[in-house]
């Protein structure tokens, strides 16, 4: 029998967390935010996991230099696992809206080269995400041929055909000289 190691009151914290993503549209913006906050108060102020949470809240309504700040909380307190990958893409992609692609290219490539064995299953999950913000990231710093061809390469493996030749073009386009 395996064990559980979750306390009832983590599990009850995170089903309420869970429940509240729901129904984010029945929300107003402020209310959100107020709601993720009231959580996150249950929780000691350093808590990485309440960090993240109102980070995301943040983020979800509109506030991404709020929500910056607190993902880079929420790593630097020792968030891991799951939410730990969901904040470096989301700080990513905030940074990148904020017009700091170049810190974005440096987080998300960073995320991309953890080998595959350090990360379960939920992570490895998110791959294409880190590779889909990573190619918007790159196209905004100028680097069109790279952001294509890691968008096509994450495409590739999705596709019921076709899927060897994507991959070729995709590894191509790195290859190739511009206007090929």
């Amino acid at each position: 029998m395996t064990t559980d190691h979750t306390t009832q009151p983590e599990q009850e914290w995170e089903r309420r967390v869970a429940a509240l993503w729901e129904r984010i549209d029945d929300h107003e913006p402020a209310d959100f935010r107020a709601a993720v906050a009231a959580l996150a108060a249950e929780r000691a102020d350093d808590d990485p996991a309440a960090l993240f949470e109102l980070g995301a809240a943040h983020d979800s309504t509109g506030l991404p230099a709020e929500a910056v700040r607190l993902y880079e909380r929420a790593l630097d307190h020792g968030l891991t696992g799951l939410r730990r990958r969901r904040a470096v893409v989301q700080l990513a992609s905030s940074l990148r809206n904020l017009g700091r692609p170049d810190r974005s290219v440096e987080l998300l490539t960073a995320e991309r080269d953890i080998p595959a064995g350090r990360l379960d299953a939920d992570e490895l999950a998110l791959s294409g995400a880190v590779d889909a913000f990573l190619a918007l990231a790159l196209a905004d710093t100028g680097r069109d041929r790279e952001a294509a061809a890691l968008a096509l390469g994450a495409l590739a493996p999705l596709l019921p055909r076709y899927n060897r030749s994507l991959a070729h073009y995709a590894r191509a386009l790195l290859t190739a000289p511009d206007g090929s």
